[in-house]
């Protein structure tokens, strides 16, 4: 422990060339009125105006009364490095911090910003220790994002070692919490295991997504074959012309075309016991709920399909399918660009070229 009652074991500062660059031009008539004690024993002198008009808690300090009328200003930061003391008063000069002291002492820095209420600081070295995170210190600057209420980087810090836990548990900062920590470690845990539910539901959302686009790209594909006609299937009055180009939606329409193909001979669906043709009239029904010019559409069954809809109240679940639906339509006709699919991203057709549609 230093002597600070001790002379000999406190050596005086000169001026900091920050400071004293920024006092010339500020107060240059001015004397240090204050000094910053240093846990090196190192005495940093400053101008009390200066200090008490950046921090709050500084100027709280600065006015306290004293003891003695006679004895000089001494505010003790300690804890920290001289050096880190020494470019903390430098910033409250300046606002003004070298990558070099940010590398060095940022996680100080930002214990200081948050201890004196300094928020241009604390933002600084938020951002900067955001940058500069790293599988080794990830769980020194999240115990410390924490402590000084740092919440951006606190959640940047929780994403890494989520990201990368299998690494951060070997290293020696993850040790120490397991030792002196347990409620953090908790937490960490915890957010985890949430970070994995976010993920799971996002990938489901994706997927069921990715169905109401295949629906909506099924129900145009359906009008197109009923009004213009495609390659091998079209209108009952139009004859189908076998040298048309395939559309730009082949993929699908080719399938769906088979699969009408098959609805119009296939003889167990009289008795429902075709799940091929179960699918067709699911689509069909389909395209009815959310047609909205039944009289004149082509489509088949459309308009009775209509009418038996409003006979009967459909289920919520079939609402719900039709909405979605709806809202993949709109979303697709509003995109400024055609969706590119490539072979790779194309959802496995069945046996009969038909994307398999759960209903």
């Amino acid at each position: 422990m230093e002597d600070f009652h001790n002379p000999t074991a406190i050596s005086v500062d000169g001026p900091d060339p920050a400071i004293a660059t920024f006092t010339k031009l500020t107060v240059p008539d001015s004397e240090p009125d204050v000094k910053i004690l240093t846990s090196g024993g190192r005495r940093i002198p400053a101008h009390a105006s200066i200090l008490g008009s950046v921090s709050p808690v500084l100027e709280s300090i600065i006015d306290r009364p004293r003891k003695h009328r006679s004895s000089e200003k001494l505010i003790p930061i300690l804890g920290v490095p001289c050096d880190a003391v020494s470019s903390f008063v430098g910033f409250l000069y300046s606002y003004r911090c070298t990558e070099e002291h940010m590398e060095k002492y940022g996680i100080h820095l930002l214990a200081l910003s948050h201890v004196y209420l300094v928020p241009q600081l604390k933002q600084r070295c938020t951002k900067a220790l955001g940058e500069r995170l790293t599988i080794e210190n990830v769980v020194d600057v999240l115990q410390l994002a924490r402590l000084c209420d740092a919440p951006d980087l606190y959640l940047k810090c929780m994403k890494l070692v989520s990201n990368r836990f299998k690494t951060v548990e070997y290293t020696e900062g993850w040790k120490f919490l397991q030792d002196n920590d347990p409620w953090l470690e908790l937490q960490i845990l915890q957010f985890m295991d949430e970070d994995e539910s976010r993920k799971k539901r996002t990938r489901r959302q994706r997927e069921e997504q990715g169905m109401y686009m295949q629906l909506s790209e099924a129900m145009e594909c359906l009008e197109h074959i009923c009004t213009e006609g495609c390659t091998s299937v079209g209108p009952h009055d139009m004859e189908p012309c076998k040298k048309r180009a395939p559309c730009s939606q082949f993929s699908t329409c080719q399938g769906l075309q088979l699969l009408i193909k098959h609805f119009a001979v296939c003889k167990k669906r009289v008795n429902g016991g075709c799940v091929r043709c179960k699918r067709m009239w699911q689509l069909l029904r389909l395209h009815s709920s959310i047609c909205d010019h039944p009289d004149s559409c082509k489509v088949p069954l459309c308009r009775q399909f209509k009418l038996r809809a409003h006979q009967e109240k459909e289920d919520a679940r079939w609402r719900l399918l039709v909405r979605k639906v709806v809202s993949a339509k709109a979303i697709s006709s509003l995109s400024l660009q055609k969706r590119k699919r490539t072979d790779e991203s194309k959802v496995p057709m069945n046996n009969h070229g038909m994307r398999s549609f759960r209903l």
